[in-house]
């Protein structure tokens, strides 16, 4: 069994989810269960299916929960710029956040990358 722990992407995943509830705190009330709470699923999904696909046996289930991760990061990058847009979040720190998002798409697009051409080998 793997160790999410051990992986750089979870670390950039679970900061990644602090930084999220910290920036929504901020959200107005009305967006309570719309946009704030699909953004924080968005964040914890991430690092969530990093840990879940750790769990798994087989190195194709594994595969498949870093890309359920990776689908929610590139998820997450749009619902901070619809944020940005909206003036839920000001432009400075909603790129501070999704330059957060980037790094750890590519990390997560870069394990998976790795993961496959060793499968492949």
């Amino acid at each position: 069994m793997r160790d999410h722990k051990q992986l750089r992407v979870f670390g950039l995943a679970d900061d990644l989810v602090e930084t999220i509830y910290r920036e929504t705190d901020g959200f107005p009330r009305r967006e309570q269960f719309g946009l704030t709470s699909q953004i924080r699923r968005a964040a914890v999904s991430i690092a969530a299916n990093i840990v879940e696909g750790c769990t798994r046996s087989t190195q194709s289930d594994y595969l498949r929960f870093l890309e359920i991760a990776y689908g929610s990061a590139r998820e997450l990058e749009y619902e901070i710029d619809l944020a940005v847009r909206l003036r839920f979040i000001d432009a400075d720190r909603g790129a501070s956040v999704t330059q957060k998002c980037v790094s750890t798409s590519k990390s997560l697009c870069a394990l998976i990358v790795a993961l496959r051409a060793r499968k492949a080998s």
